[in-house]
C-alpha cells in the first residue's frame, strides 16, 4: 500500500483534515491542475485518510510540478 495519495482538495483543508484524524504528513505539494498530493508519514495513517476522503480523491493520471535543479549537481 502507498502513503502518497492525490486529492482535489486546498492544502490548507487537507492538513486541518490530517490533524483531526491525528495522521502526520510526511510531504504535501501543490498540483498543478488544482488540488495535492499528501504523503502520509505511515500506511495506516494513508489508509485513514483513504477512508474519510474517498470522495475527494483524484483517480488516475495527475501532473506534477517538475522539480530539477537549474545547474548540475556534480
Amino acid at each position: 500500500m502507498s502513503r502518497a495519495m492525490y486529492l482535489s482538495m486546498d492544502e490548507a483543508e487537507v492538513v486541518q483534515k490530517c490533524e483531526a484524524a491525528q495522521v502526520g504528513i510526511s510531504a504535501i505539494e501543490r498540483l498543478p491542475n488544482d488540488g495535492v498530493r499528501l504523503v502520509c508519514m505511515s500506511v495506516h495513517g494513508a489508509e485513514v485518510m483513504r477512508i474519510k476522503l474517498k470522495s475527494r480523491l483524484i483517480k488516475g493520471a495527475t501532473e506534477r510540478f517538475k522539480i530539477r535543479p537549474i545547474s548540475p549537481l556534480w
